[in-house]
């Protein structure tokens, strides 16, 4: 039971949430290693001198989603939440967003499963941030690690919050000092032609991603069994990276696109499969060769 009545904390004292334990900034950096790694490699070895207005079109939008990837993976790395005499404050990265006790109004508990869709963020298991919208729920700002198992919902009037704290007493600690009782949203409950279909419980949009994940993975495999001393021309493995950035593309799209039109996510499915395929029948052409 939660009272109207507000207490502080001591105005020396500075209390530390971590979110729930998360491997997703170690899982976000060998990924990310991974992934630039081969795409910096595979424009500068695909691409020679006589090509430098190309590699220069390429290294453009490739450094540019480093340098924010840099800051999401920054931000992974220092993400936790802090109470204050007068506020609450959420630090990630470089960032830190001061949320007063009087602007929050409502202090939700989310229980069961919500279907979240990015509007503006980026996810990979175990961290989730920017702006995404939980159907049935509303909008809100994620700075979680594992939402799947329920989150802290703040409606403020600064936006609205989703928080997973370790550590629950965060919860009714935030509510005493806002002067809030907890409300609680059991999303598994909720009717689901307001909730909404998740992609997780879609089986054919799930056989798509898998086939474009497949199709990839051949892709790759191919390249790096028969290419060394095939004779083929490097610019195959640029390919490989075009391949690479056009199934991230698509995921993250197809996955927003879903939420409003189902068909749509199909479609940027299909045309990653298709132009993967493409990719790779030219390779086995130009190897066989």
């Amino acid at each position: 039971i939660v009272t109207n009545q507000r207490f502080f904390i001591r105005e020396d004292l500075i209390m530390k949430y971590k979110p729930k334990k998360s491997y997703g900034a170690v899982v976000g950096l060998i990924m990310g290693s991974l992934i630039f790694g081969f795409c910096f490699w595979g424009i500068e070895y695909s691409l020679g001198p006589e090509d430098q207005a190309l590699k220069i079109l390429l290294y453009i939008p490739a450094y540019l989603f480093l340098g924010i990837y840099i800051a999401l993976i920054s931000g992974a790395f220092r993400l936790y939440y802090e109470i204050k005499q007068d506020r609450l404050v959420i630090r990630w990265g470089l960032i830190s967003l001061h949320i007063p006790w009087k602007n929050i109004e409502h202090v939700v508990k989310v229980n069961g499963k919500s279907n979240l869709f990015s509007i503006l963020g980026i996810s990979w298991p175990g961290y989730i941030i920017g702006f995404y919208m939980a159907k049935g729920l509303g909008p809100v700002k994620m700075y979680a690690t594992h939402p799947g198992e329920g989150f802290l919902y703040l409606k403020t009037s600064k936006g609205f919050f989703g928080l997973t704290p370790e550590n629950e007493e965060m919860l009714k600690t935030i509510a005493n000092n806002a002067g809030k009782e907890i409300e609680i949203v059991d999303m598994d409950e909720v009717p689901p032609e307001i909730k909404g279909k998740s992609l997780q419980e879609d089986n054919f949009y799930q056989l798509l991603f898998y086939l474009n994940v497949i199709f990839l993975l051949l892709f790759a495999g191919y390249l790096a069994v028969f290419y060394p001393g095939s004779g083929a021309p490097r610019f195959i493995i640029l390919l490989l990276v075009l391949a690479v950035a056009l199934f991230f593309f698509n995921i993250g799209n197809a996955g927003r696109l879903y939420q409003f039109n189902s068909h749509g996510g199909y479609i940027l499915l299909i045309i990653g499969i298709a132009v993967t395929g493409i990719f790779l029948i030219l390779s086995l052409s130009e190897i066989s060769m």
